[in-house]
Formats: structure tokens, C-alpha cells, sequence
């Protein structure tokens, strides 16, 4: 497959760990069906304060300026909505205060299509995940089935007017192994490319550095593309809820 099987979403929502996570991931995928006309929303589950390893840094301050660099990203791909949940960056559980949180920004933006992070996606040659990554998925996974679904599951949650919403579509991200789904990027790898550069505290502004970040996005989404006859794709493990 290279698009979604149910054809262009109304509304797409990400849920990732850290700011630049959702860009990496599915910026090109986002930018694609915000063309389209979809609303796109991104939550963050952090807010990156551990993203430095620089003994002068001030984790909040980072916090701050890696919030900037998110909305500044998500405009760039034409998100409407993001939204911070600000728990502690390096110690992300999939805890029930989570998936509550996560459940209400489902709720409340009520979407077609949710996009995770691979909870599955645990290490690979040379390759370990974070363990924030790992979690979020879980918990984003948990939030949209069957919390967000079901009435009875977090009664505050409806006293507060967020009734329950069944997102049809869940895309997996972070590991091209697993992928089912190759979606066509090749209009808009120029924005994933430009979102990113917008990640500053994480890619830096050296023109050299950054010129080498997007040779290796181009090259990694080209190789992701080539065996489907496109040009740059991004993939996902596709489920299908029913």
C-alpha cells in the first residue's frame, strides 16, 4: 500500500515522546494530508528537557525552547494543534494518568487516524529505542483502544463534555521492518526536511550539519520508496480497528 486504504482523513492525529519524534517520523506523511485539507494535531508526551548533553543547560529552559521549536515545526507542516502533556523527559510511563491524558486529547480532537510510535520497536543492530519512545506508543495504543472508545472508562473525563470517539486507523511508526503502509513523500520532503531545521537545539545551525541531516533523511526515505516505485515514502505497520 502507499496511502491510506480509506482514502484522505479528516482529521490525523500524532502522538509522540519528544519534540522533533513526530518530525522524524511522519512530518512528510503530516504534511502530505494537511495539503489535502486534514486537520492535523500533535501531542506531545514531553517536552524534551533532558535533550542536551550539555552540563550548562537548564532542563526547563530547554523544555521551553524544544516547545518553541515544536510549534515552529508543526506550522511548517501545517498542523492546527499542539498540544504538551509536560511529563518528565527520561521517565515516561505507560501509566493510567497518561492514558487519561492522552484520551482526552483524543476526545477532545476526536481523529480518523492516530499515529505512534512502535511500542514493539524495542532495539535493532547497533540500535537500542528509548524507552520514552516505547511508552508513549504503549500508552497512545491504550488511550485509543479501547479507553477513548468506551463510555464507562475515565467518568471525569464525560463530566467534563469529552465523550467517547473510535479512531478507525492506527499508523506504527519507527521501524521500517515492520512496515505494511509506504506512503508517497515525494511532494513534500522539502517540508519534512524544513520542519526538522526547525528543531535547532537538536540539529543544530551549522549549514555543514545541516546539509548532511537532509542528505540522510533524502537518502533513508528514497531507500524506504525505491521498492515501491516512489521516489521518497515514509512507512508504517497499519492496523485497521473494527
Amino acid at each position: 500500500m502507499v496511502d491510506s486504504p480509506n482514502g484522505h482523513p479528516k482529521r490525523v492525529m500524532i502522538v509522540v515522546a519528544h519534540p522533533d519524534d513526530a518530525d522524524f517520523m511522519a512530518a512528510g506523511t503530516l504534511a502530505m494530508w494537511a495539503r489535502q485539507g486534514c486537520e492535523v494535531s500533535y501531542v506531545l508526551c514531553t517536552s524534551g528537557d533532558k535533550g542536551s548533553s550539555d552540563p550548562e543547560v537548564i532542563p526547563a529552559e530547554l523544555a521551553a525552547t524544544r516547545e518553541r521549536e515544536q510549534r515552529a515545526a508543526a506550522a511548517v507542516v501545517g498542523a492546527r494543534d499542539v498540544a504538551f502533556l509536560r511529563y518528565p523527559d527520561g521517565a515516561l510511563q505507560n501509566t493510567l494518568e497518561l492514558r487519561r491524558d492522552l484520551v482526552r486529547e483524543i476526545r477532545r480532537f476526536r481523529p480518523d487516524v492516530l499515529l505512534c510510535q512502535d511500542p514493539t520497536n524495542r532495539f535493532s543492530d547497533g540500535y537500542v529505542n528509548h524507552p520514552d519512545h516505547r511508552a508513549a506508543g504503549d500508552a497512545a495504543l491504550d488511550a485509543v483502544y479501547p479507553s477513548a472508545r468506551d463510555y464507562h472508562a475515565y467518568p471525569d473525563l464525560i463530566e467534563e463534555g469529552l465523550m467517547p470517539h473510535k479512531t478507525l486507523e492506527v499508523y506504527l511508526g519507527g521501524s521500517a521492518s515492520n512496515s505494511t503502509v509506504w506512503v508517497d513523500i515525494s511532494d513534500t520532503i522539502d517540508v519534512k526536511v524544513a520542519a526538522l531545521r526547525e528543531h535547532a537545539s537538536q540539529v543544530g545551525t551549522d549549514p555543514a550539519r545541516l546539509a548532511t541531516l537532509e542528505s540522510r533523511i533524502k537518502e533513508r526515505a528514497a531507500e524506504l520508496g525505491a521498492p515501491h516505485a516512489l521516489a521518497y515514502a515514509e512507512g508504517f505497520r497499519y492496523i485497521h480497528l473494527r
